[in-house]
Parts: C-alpha cells; sequence; structure tokens
C-alpha cells in the first residue's frame, strides 16, 4: 500500500497527461477540467478520507465535515475504496452536506437547495462534455490511487472473487 506522499505525488504527476488526453479525445477545455478535478479528486477526495489521512487534512477547519462519513466507512471497503461506488457515494455525500449547508443558510437570504441542484443540473445539459470531463477526471484519480495501493479490487471483492 503507497503512501500519502506517494499518493500525491503520482497524483500531481498522472494529472497533466490526463489532462493533455481527455483534452485530445473531447476539446481542450474539457482538457483543463479533468486535469483540475483528477487533482482535485486524488489531493481532497481521495478514497482515504476514511481515516486521519493527509487528504482530509488538505480540508483544513472543515475536515469535521468529514467525520460521520470516517465513522460509517470502513477502510479500504468497497465503499471507500470501491471504483465508481466510491467516487458516487463521496460526492453524494459532499453535496449532501452542502445541501444541509445551504438549508441552514437560506432564512438568511442565501440560495436554497433544490434551486442550486436546478442550476447544476442545466449547467450538465449545457456543457455534457465538461460534466463528463469532471466525471472522468474524478474516477480516474481514484483508479490512479486503487492501482498504487497495490490491488485495484477493494479488499471486499477479493474475498468474494475466491468464493
Amino acid at each position: 500500500m503507497a503512501s500519502g506522499q506517494d499518493h500525491d505525488k503520482a497524483t500531481r504527476l498522472f494529472s497533466l497527461p490526463f489532462s493533455l488526453f481527455i483534452g485530445l479525445l473531447l476539446d481542450w477545455k474539457s482538457g483543463v477540467i479533468a486535469g483540475l478535478f483528477f487533482l482535485f479528486g486524488g489531493l481532497w477526495l481521495s478514497p482515504d478520507l476514511d481515516t486521519r489521512s493527509k487528504a482530509l487534512k488538505r480540508w483544513g477547519i472543515f475536515q469535521g465535515l468529514w467525520w460521520p462519513y470516517r465513522k460509517l466507512m470502513p477502510h479500504r471497503s468497497v465503499f471507500s475504496h470501491g471504483p465508481i461506488i466510491g467516487t458516487i457515494l463521496r460526492m453524494t455525500y459532499l453535496m449532501g452536506l452542502i445541501c444541509l449547508i445551504l438549508c441552514l443558510l437560506n432564512p438568511l437570504g442565501l440560495s436554497s437547495p433544490s434551486l442550486a441542484i436546478k442550476s447544476i443540473s442545466q449547467i450538465i445539459q449545457k456543457y455534457p462534455h465538461q460534466a463528463l470531463a469532471m466525471i472522468l477526471g474524478l474516477e480516474a484519480s481514484v483508479w490512479l490511487h486503487l492501482i498504487k495501493d497495490g490491488d485495484p479490487l477493494p479488499t471486499e471483492w477479493r474475498y468474494w472473487r475466491r468464493r
């Protein structure tokens, strides 16, 4: 299993080639977005957010927001380190937190969660290549993390393969 430093180094190293690849595949704007989300996914939304990791410490004063996630997710489980599943759960958790914060701030006249969700939906419809690039960047950073850990499949999946 790679250290946090190894994960960070690999994320930084592969973000530019990944960005160029997506840029050639889709367009240059999507390539830039994919590279940025690759960095964000690898450095801030790492599968290791379920532990006291470097990724968790990067959240600074907001790392406490990940406390429920850390308590609910067993380390290296399908739900934290699972390809696609882990990314979806971390993004759903993060979006849920944002919606909760918007609900709490709504009486102050700030945007409501339903308006925010509607806006995101409209942006995705208007910019499908860029939305795809965001998703690809996040998911590719997870795959790099899993490969650096030595096995792209979470521990639980190895058990199921042997049965």
